[in-house]
């Protein structure tokens, strides 16, 4: 890493800032030119364990860029990773304050509920299988506490800032058709989701588009946070990546996944 612990202690306070007076920050990897992968994770890491401090409980994980056109796009090799903690559940069809975020977004995708521990270094996808109790459709709601456009140079952020950012992931809603993979026929890689917005089909997808399936994601995160001595506990929740592109929403707006013979996932922002 190129930041030293009082950096990134500064950076993640600026994002409890941002978080807090919705007025993102600017990007990191402008302040922090040599700033590494490992940098960015690291700030994630100082801002969750702030959380923490404040009485938040991790309850599971996000992963993200699954697509291989994301990481393309971003100039990464691999997806990334957050946190999620237990004040970001949302139930299905819940009415969520717009005004809790900065510049929503809102993608689908399947969560898998753990019975059992996960862990790395050689976590396959039938490990996966063998240690879910469950998969639900899910939406997640992105936000971001660090700005998109630099208002000067008009930049970009990059996936240094995302990552830092906890992926971008602000909250998520769990709703649909559970099914336990080990007693289901259900092609995962098949599952497929209509999104709407205000009635309108925004987006459409299959799930295969994350990683060929869902969970080799999860084994992937699994055999990553093994790095870091993290191991995937039984009962986290953990989001294996969206399989459409993110829906820009704002305050009024509804928003339905409709997963076939998986049922809905819904919420609305008001």
């Amino acid at each position: 890493m190129s930041l030293d612990i009082a950096t990134l202690q500064r950076a993640a306070e600026r994002l409890e800032e941002a978080a807090r007076t919705r007025t993102p920050c600017r990007q990191f990897s402008l302040d922090y030119p040599d700033m590494t992968i490992e940098d960015a994770y690291a700030i994630q890491h100082a801002w969750m364990q702030h959380k923490q401090a404040q009485g938040r409980t991790v309850k599971g994980h996000k992963i993200g860029l699954t697509s291989k056109a994301m990481q393309r796009a971003v100039q990464i090799a691999e997806p990334d990773f957050g946190v999620l903690l237990d004040d970001m559940f949302h139930r299905d069809g819940a009415v969520i304050p717009a005004d809790r975020f900065l510049q929503l977004k809102i993608e689908a995708e399947l969560a898998f509920v753990l019975a059992r521990p996960l862990s790395g270094p050689d976590c396959t996808l039938f490990d996966v299988l063998d240690a879910t109790a469950y998969v639900t459709p899910a939406l997640e709601i992105l936000d971001a506490r660090i700005q998109r456009v630099d208002p000067e140079t008009k930049r970009t952020r990059t996936v240094l800032d995302t990552i830092a950012d906890n992926a971008a992931n602000a909250a998520l809603v769990l709703g649909g058709r559970p099914f336990r993979p080990a007693t289901s026929d259900a092609d995962m890689r098949r599952i497929g989701a209509i999104v709407s917005r205000n009635g309108e089909v925004e987006e459409t997808g299959l799930a295969a588009g994350v990683l060929n399936h869902p969970g080799y994601g999860v084994a992937w995160l699994a055999n990553r946070l093994h790095r870091h001595g993290v191991v995937l506990q039984a009962g986290e929740v953990v989001l294996a990546g969206s399989f459409i592109r993110p829906i820009d929403v704002t305050k009024g707006d509804t928003v339905v996944a409709d997963y076939g013979e998986f049922g809905t996932v819904s919420c609305h922002f008001g």
